[in-house]
């Protein structure tokens, strides 16, 4: 996946600034395809320049004169093209699992105290994911198409936190019953 395409379809969801959708990316699809701030300033003026969206400063912009973006039929063909290429599977980089891996050739070098950071972080990322699903995807609310899928995507994100918090207290143990008495 391109950071063009993730772009595209996040102004294509909703026309903003570039400030405003690199906040917005950072609380939806910057969930599952991270970006800078910065890339993302990189991205629209490469757009911008391929003819795949235009700027426009709105009149409502007061002294600001913030640009805006929108994405021209250019764009969504492109968006298009590209939606219909073949995807691979997610390539799975995890420091943690390195780290693991590292551990067992070296020897015990504690990583509890790492691996418990690590179970945190992914229980406030289960946490907000949730808290996002009640908000948005209400218990019994009929869901267009769209929405259908975007609960669906938030469910894929949620059941990944919740196999990584499986799979971290099962290696928590472990690390626990092994660990020498001197530790």
């Amino acid at each position: 996946m391109s950071l063009a395409h993730a772009v595209l379809t996040s102004l294509l969801e909703k026309s903003s600034s570039g400030y405003d959708l690199a906040r917005r990316f950072d609380k939806s699809i910057g969930y599952f395809w991270h970006a800078t701030h910065q890339q993302i300033y990189r991205e629209l003026a490469r757009m911008d320049a391929a003819g795949w969206l235009e700027s426009f400063v709105p009149p409502d912009a007061g002294k600001t004169r913030k640009k805006h973006y929108r994405v021209l039929d250019a764009g969504r063909a492109e968006l298009a093209r590209w939606t219909h290429e073949p995807a691979e599977p997610m390539d799975l980089r995890d420091t943690i699992t390195l780290k693991l891996r590292a551990d067992a050739v070296l020897g015990e070098v504690d990583l509890v105290p790492e691996l418990r950071r690590h179970l945190a972080l992914h229980q406030e990322r289960l946490v907000k994911y949730r808290d996002i699903e009640a908000r948005d995807f209400p218990a019994g609310k009929a869901l267009t198409r769209a929405q259908a899928i975007q609960h669906l995507i938030l469910k894929k994100g949620i059941r990944y936190e919740e196999a990584e918090l499986a799979w971290g207290r099962e290696m928590l143990t472990l690390l626990c019953a092994t660990r020498s008495p001197s530790r």
